[in-house]
């Protein structure tokens, strides 16, 4: 390309990748697959290292994270971000009506928002482009934060419009971003964030960019800055409608009324649909909608008098700790878990509950038959709150933990800058039978009929010794386990037989590599094609691979600089696994299919397809598939048994079809 061809071409891809990141991250309405924004980004990314006078302001290539950074600075907000007065209960909302009608008289409007439980930020554009971010502070002064805002996806980095505006929002992380982080920090003994606002606040205040940056936060818009009036806006839900329009992601599912006898019923509905969200609330906040009343009612030193939260109370209940059960994972890293008397805690009985390491179980002083507060951290993980000392037995004993590993008694030893106590014994047990059901995951190799059960039963009577071991097992050794008769057997053997055939990322993810989950499993299977390639692919090659960091990188090449894993590969080669990637970069113009760019729920039970295979062939032909029903939402498809997912769709009017409905679809 020639010099204007190459900046007609870096204006092309900014523009498409800025269309396509806001429809998936902003809409939730993808209109192409991964794979062509994931080859559009390289591309860029690619001209843009050899051209870097050609890297935009408002490239999409700033999102994948910056440099290090070596401190915030601070900022001093134009308008400051003031705080909330709390209500607890109607009385309380009772009386702030009182107080609003008291001086604008009984013509109010409000309008309801869901409580997103994140950190606050603002958002400074000049002419439309995103020039600075900032948390809250003090109110008056906050952080710097710029860079790690850049990354969060559902920010624009430039407006529909090239105004001059500040928007005020929260970022937060989504209750399945949280629950894979904590799961990858206890994989690798790191401390365990307490809930998701916990953790979108420490990814926020990263100094490394591209730390927020592998987080998934995202944000949601509640206000501008200063008064609308001056964009010819009458109230604050024209200004959230205005925020739409420019780019920014606001919460939908905020209604208006016009007294409390109807916030409450808002206020109820979201209490109990609250469990459903994909992202956490604590509370309903209530604003006064016309901006001059708001200038009327005007401000405390602290608070806004037109505004007040509702928050939700915590739900706590007491318990019995019966005994304390540890754990051996994978990664040889040992958790304690609380065995408690089942109770019901935010609708769910909980039976067990994670006190997570030795430190925490020393600093909380849980020990065998106390009574103890539990609670679900961000309403999704149980966990122990504090101990009732005062119901404390006097024959109670402090909990020591083991210094021997409880399944192979193998010595523990606590790794420099971990909290977790690791078995680092190669040939445990219990690292070896959960790295094997790990093998044979959905989500891995897929070999349907070997859950844990068995795989323990094949260990122990020395069938398999390792994963490769599973391609030599016949049907005359598998009858002599208990309870498989000779059917189960022969459809095992066929269930193994089908997995050699898989491609090369599922058998990547299933060898267990430190820090490779399967979307990092897919991507370093696409870019070296054959295993072979990766295992000689160098730490230059790794990290040029998009979202490979070095940690990644130091992981993958310890992992294959280790003969005992080669012989391993080697095994399984002769045993006929495929090494190769079978998978093929999707044109968007070949997707023509009724599922494409469509958001689709699937619900219920289905009979001849599991909802894995679902997901994935709906995928494969352009859709993509959430885990609830929202306006969003384009279709649903439901199974036998279909509950409220079934009733929402309906009463929302979308599309639903049965599973055969779904088979005929997919066979065209």
């Amino acid at each position: 390309m020639d010099r204007v061809q190459l900046e007609n071409r870096v204006a092309e891809l900014n523009k498409l990748l800025h269309e396509y990141g806001h429809a998936y991250y902003v809409l939730d309405q993808p209109i192409v697959p991964d794979a062509i924004y994931d080859q559009l980004l390289h591309e860029l990314i690619a001209i843009e290292e050899e051209n870097p006078d050609l890297i935009f302001p408002d490239s999409p290539t700033r999102r994948v994270g910056g440099e290090i950074l070596t401190g915030f600075n601070k900022v001093t907000h134009q308008y400051p971000m003031l705080s909330l007065g709390n209500a607890f209960n109607e009385e309380d909302l009772n009386d702030f009506d009182r107080r609003v009608r008291q001086v604008v008289g009984d013509q109010v409007t409000y309008v309801c928002e869901l409580k997103i439980d994140g950190l606050a930020i603002s958002l400074r554009y000049e002419d439309g482009l995103f020039v600075q971010g900032a948390t809250r502070g003090n109110g008056t002064v906050g952080e710097d934060i710029t860079e790690n805002l850049k990354t969060v996806h559902s920010i624009p980095l430039r407006l529909k419009e090239p105004v001059s505006i500040e928007a005020r929002g929260e970022c937060y992380m989504p209750k399945r971003s949280f629950t894979n982080l904590n799961k990858m920090r206890a994989e690798k003994g790191d401390e365990l964030f307490a809930n998701p606002r916990n953790a979108a606040a420490g990814s926020l205040r990263q100094l490394d960019p591209k730390v927020a940056a592998s987080r998934n936060l995202s944000t949601f818009i509640y206000a501008m800055g200063g008064n609308g009036e001056a964009y010819g806006l009458e109230s604050h839900s024209e200004a959230l409608d205005y925020m739409d329009h420019l780019g920014f992601q606001t919460n939908h599912e905020r209604r208006k009324f016009t007294n409390m006898r109807e916030v409450m019923a808002y206020i109820e509905e979201w209490t109990e649909q609250r469990p459903t969200l994909p992202y956490e609330i604590d509370g309903i906040v209530i604003k006064v909608d016309s901006y001059n009343q708001q200038e009327e009612l005007g401000n405390t030193v602290k608070v806004p008098r037109w505004s007040i939260a509702y928050k939700f109370p915590a739900e706590e209940v007491v318990t019995t700790v019966l005994d304390i059960d540890l754990t051996v994972g994978r990664t040889g890293v040992v958790t304690p878990t609380a065995i408690l008397q089942p109770v019901q805690v935010a609708g769910t009985t909980v039976g067990r509950a994670t006190l997570h390491n030795e430190d925490i179980i020393r600093e909380k002083d849980v020990r065998i038959g106390d009574q103890v507060i539990i609670r679900k951290a961000g309403d999704i993980i149980p966990e122990v709150v504090s101990v009732l000392f005062d119901q404390r037995k006097e024959d109670s004993e402090p909990f020591v933990m083991p210094t021997h590993c409880p399944v192979c008694d193998s010595e523990l030893v606590r790794i420099e800058g971990e909290v977790a106590l690791r078995c680092v014994n190669p040939q445990c047990f219990a690292q070896i039978s959960e790295g094997m059901a790990h093998f044979v995951s959905r989500n891995a190799m897929n070999i349907d009929g070997l859950g844990e059960k068995v795989v323990e039963q094949l260990l122990r009577s020395g069938l398999v010794k390792d994963v490769s071991d599973l391609y030599r097992l016949t049907v005359d050794e598998l009858v002599q386990l208990e309870r498989m008769g000779e059917k189960s057997a022969t459809n095992l053997v066929n269930a193994i037989a089908a997995s050699k055939g898989n491609s090369l990322e599922r058998l990547l993810f299933g060898l267990g590599i430190r820090h490779v989950g399967a979307k990092a499993a897919r991507l370093l299977a696409e870019e070296f094609e054959t295993m072979d390639r990766l295992i000689g692919a160098t730490e230059t090659e790794l990290v040029n691979v998009f979202e490979i960091g070095d940690k990644m990188a130091d992981s993958v090449l310890t992992y294959f600089d280790n003969e005992d894993v080669l012989a391993l590969i080697s095994r399984l080669k002769e045993a006929g696994v495929n090494m190769n990637y079978l998978g093929k970069k999707v044109n968007a113009a070949e997707i023509d299919s009724p599922f494409s760019g469509k958001t689709i729920v699937l619900t219920g039970k289905l009979e001849q397809l599991t909802r894995d295979d679902a997901k994935v062939k709906i995928e494969e032909l352009g859709g993509k598939v959430t885990g609830s029903v929202s306006k969003k939402t384009d279709l649903v498809i439901a199974g036998t048994e279909a509950g409220s997912k079934l009733a929402k769709a309906e009463d929302l009017g979308i599309e639903v079809w049965d599973e055969d409905r779904l088979l005929e679809e997919l066979r065209e």
